[in-house]
């Protein structure tokens, strides 16, 4: 069972205390937007807090955006704003489409969870892009006089201290979970978090080369 919780308030975690027993301060740290990226264990279920970055076109600053899952033998709770594409995306066509849950839920909750993180790290690709390609603009134009490059490099270093403050985390958390998703998966999914791990080191090995030539 997935339960995908958008936007949620007292009467979504008083359902979800009545009818899975969370621990209560789990439940408070869903509803509470100034939670750190963490993953905390419980007797029979896992606990996650991560954050996404949503870029704001007026300022050209991303922030920080944070989602949460519990995971157990046999269920996905996700709780977010709805912001997140890549997870309502995928959650609408397992409602809309048999054969995609058979596809994400056969393997268990590790494996869904898995599917999750997979398409949240490779949409965050063509962000790295922009940003390399917006680091090559101002490059271009520090040396060019007659364009005042001080303010664009200031609100492109803010924005990458936002997105490593987001993907570092991310990577700790992705570090720790697999050994602890293996109780929750039907199958070895070693692998499939090694492809993981490879798809979140380039993009932090990127980001730090960002803030080298910032």
């Amino acid at each position: 069972t997935w339960i995908n919780i958008e936007s949620p308030t007292e009467r979504e975690t008083e359902w979800l205390a009545k009818n899975y027993q969370f621990h209560p301060l789990a439940l408070d740290d869903c509803l509470s937007r100034k939670q750190i990226s963490k993953l905390d264990v419980y007797p029979g279920y896992l606990f996650f807090v991560f954050h996404y970055p949503m870029y704001d076109k007026a300022t050209r600053i991303s922030t920080k955006r944070q989602w949460s899952a519990f995971i157990g033998e046999n269920y996905l709770v996700t709780i977010h704003t709805g912001e997140l594409k890549t997870l309502v995306a995928l959650f609408r066509d397992c409602q809309a489409n048999e054969e995609s849950r058979k596809e994400y839920f056969s393997n268990g909750s590790g494996f869904l969870l898995y599917r999750i993180l997979d398409r949240a790290i490779d949409s965050y690709f063509p962000v790295l892009d922009k940003i390399m390609s917006l680091l090559e603009d101002i490059e271009d134009s520090v040396f060019d006089e007659e364009v005042e490059a001080t303010k664009e490099i200031s609100i492109l270093r803010r924005d990458i201290i936002t997105q490593r403050s987001v993907m570092f985390p991310t990577r700790a958390i992705l570090i720790e979970m697999e050994n602890k998703l293996k109780r929750f998966s039907k199958e070895d999914v070693s692998a499939y978090y090694n492809d993981l791990m490879d798809h979140i080191n380039k993009i932090c090995d990127t980001l730090d080369e960002c803030k080298e030539i910032i």
